[in-house]
């Protein structure tokens, strides 16, 4: 099935990011459960991490997206990101045979395989950084994109520009999705850098992940948060918060949010972009509340300013 295209003037469309830290079944079911009844516009399920990790299998990934269909939601099944072994493949070939979702690469190497087989999302690990790189993923099938962490909203507005967006083959603007809250995906690699902190083998790691539903802080020699283990994904220590760049984020011609889960405070973040956003409401204030909700920090939005990607400058 095509993927919903925005309307003008729509609103900004929330997408719920794949859970990225390796939490329990329970933990999952609870989560989604409670965002069928959010203002998420779009919720993307699979694991994009680990490929050991497997508190829920495609099937039960597939039932819930079912779930969340019924309840309104537009659901997109994310491919995993780095791909290692003939079983990954396998996978990926799955998602790519069912017919109900589209799918979002997480890598070049997924591209030829789900080309043509399902609509297609371009994940924010694609190497995209020009408007005939972008018209050439568009080419191959691709409806939305969400941005590389690292452009600025400048750059976007060059890429995919909203007076002349890149077009589908269908002739429709392609969708421009921006990361606008969570720890930034930075680098993935083939070691578990959460086992070799535990001195641990990888293949045999007892699944030591499961203690740090929000990553493991890594500091700095001076003491300073730098970065965030999380398996094999090295991610940002601070936390990337647009919610005061949302007429920034619609001249750019971003359409879609790109909101990426935490273990606590998540149901507030949530319904505050879409105050924000989709309502009118200030956001002066609304940031500093999330810490009482377990909601982590610090918060940053350098790159979307070309700036540092670390630093923070409040709107």
């Amino acid at each position: 099935m095509p993927l919903p295209m925005p309307q003008p003037d729509a609103r900004l469309a929330l997408t719920v990011g794949p859970v990225l830290y390796h939490w329990s079944r329970d933990s999952l079911l609870h989560f989604y459960a409670d965002l069928a009844d959010g203002p998420a516009d779009c919720v993307v399920l699979g694991e994009a991490v680990c490929a050991r990790r497997r508190e829920l299998r495609l099937d039960d990934w597939l039932a819930l997206g079912r779930e969340l269909t019924a309840a309104g939601k537009d659901v997109v099944l994310v491919a995993q990101t780095l791909i290692e072994t003939e079983a990954d493949l396998r996978l990926l070939e799955r998602q790519a045979q069912q017919h109900d979702f589209a799918v979002e690469a997480g890598d070049a190497s997924a591209l030829q395989l789900l080309a043509g087989r399902v609509p297609l999302v371009l994940g924010p690990h694609l190497n995209i950084y020009s408007r005939a790189a972008l018209q050439e993923h568009a080419d191959l099938g691709a409806e939305r994109w969400v941005a590389p962490v690292e452009l600025s909203l400048d750059a976007l507005a060059l890429i995919n520009p909203p007076q002349a967006p890149v077009c589908t083959r269908e002739g429709h603007p392609i969708q421009t999705e921006c990361w606008a809250f969570g720890r930034l995906p930075l680098a993935f690699s083939a070691r578990c850098f959460t086992a070799r902190h535990h001195r641990v083998a990888k293949d045999d790691c007892g699944f030591r992940c499961l203690a740090d539903p929000d990553g493991l802080l890594l500091s700095s020699t001076e003491g300073q948060p730098f970065l965030v283990l999380n398996g094999t994904q090295t991610q940002s220590a601070t936390v990337q918060n647009l919610l005061g760049d949302g007429a920034q984020l619609r001249a750019a011609g971003v359409s879609r949010l790109r909101l990426s889960p935490c273990a606590q405070g998540f149901e507030q973040v949530l319904a505050d972009f879409d105050a924000v956003m989709n309502a009118g409401a200030p956001a002066a204030g609304r940031a500093a509340a999330w810490a009482e909700r377990g909601v982590p920090g610090p918060f940053s939005n350098g790159y979307a300013r070309r700036l540092p990607g670390m630093v923070w400058e409040p709107a």
